[in-house]
């Protein structure tokens, strides 16, 4: 090696031993690093009084297998995993597919196409609480507003909603897709709108209309989109406690409750929390695959379209 190449060399140790610093410093000295920690420490400890303790109790909370195996031979535990899917799997397809179908609707111009979708996009911005008792008083029986409707228009009687499953669990996936249905379709038609305008005057010209334009040009390229928001909205329903909490309140004689529920029902109101948080807990073996799913996925794709 020549000197020139040592003296290059030495140079570049010597201004790697100057730059490094310990990576919790980032470069902080003094009172800088003084006040940094000042603020940090308050929100340090939040997170741990309020996330770090209370997922870690409750994980060593409902670790014990024989929690689970009095769980399983439930039948009623049984029943809320089946509505639990059935709010998952019809509730989320549906309200996406919709929400798909809806931003192209609203992408077209008009002034009137801009006010309807304000009007389209209240019942995401009205808070969750009022929204799903007004559904709830609605259905409620023969003084619910549905049935009042029926009667006075058509002469007919309307059902008892909440003394059928089918019909309690439908209001449920019902009173679920309308909430959260403007929600997707203004995250669909965000993605719609960030298509580059080229790319569809190409397709125009190679023949792609109609249909075939939609086939081969808008969901390939909306595809990334509606496979990460559909995995997101995913895990947000399964933990889902609002919905079937105030509209159906678990009727008939709580057929109509999902973990969520039925987790929260065992914990406070028959005192037995470590039960509650294992129903809970018990969805964590469908959350985990689906979050990793989804990280792996953006983690690929960047969140691109």
């Amino acid at each position: 090696m020549s000197s020139t190449q040592q003296a290059l060399g030495f140079r570049q140790s010597a201004a790697i031993g100057r730059s490094w610093r310990p990576p919790w410093h980032g470069g902080l000295r003094g009172s800088e690093l003084s006040w940094a920690i000042a603020f940090f420490v308050p929100y340090g400890a939040v997170f741990l009084a309020f996330v770090v303790y209370p997922v870690a109790y409750g994980l060593w909370l409902g670790s014990s297998p024989a929690l689970y195996a009095e769980l399983f031979e439930n039948p009623r535990y049984l029943t809320t995993v089946v509505n639990t899917l059935v709010l998952v799997g019809i509730g989320v397809n549906v309200k996406m597919f919709l929400a798909f179908l809806m931003s192209g609707f609203f992408i077209r111009r008009g002034r009137w196409i801009k006010a309807l979708l304000v009007l389209y996009m209240l019942p995401w911005a009205l808070p969750a609480l009022p929204a799903f008792l007004s559904l709830h008083w609605m259905l409620i029986g023969y003084g619910g507003f549905l049935n009042s409707a029926l009667e006075l228009l058509f002469g007919i009687d309307g059902p008892i909603w909440f003394n059928s499953y089918e019909l309690a669990l439908g209001a449920n996936v019902f009173a679920y897709i309308w909430k959260w249905l403007p929600f997707w379709t203004l995250i669909f038609l965000a993605g719609r709108m960030a298509i580059p305008q080229d790319i569809y005057e190409a397709a125009a010209v190679d023949g792609a209309t109609g249909i075939r334009r939609f086939a081969f040009v808008t969901f390939p390229m909306l595809a990334n989109l509606y496979l990460v928001s559909t995995l997101l909205s995913t895990l947000w329903t399964i933990g889902d406690f609002t919905t079937p909490y105030f509209v159906s309140s678990g009727a008939p004689a709580l057929q109509t409750e999902v973990l969520a529920t039925y987790g929260f029902r065992v914990a406070f109101d028959h005192g037995y929390p470590a039960a509650g948080v294992a129903a809970v807990m018990s969805a964590l073996p469908v959350l985990i695959p689906i979050a990793l799913l989804l990280i792996r996925r953006l983690q690929a794709t960047e969140v691109q379209l």
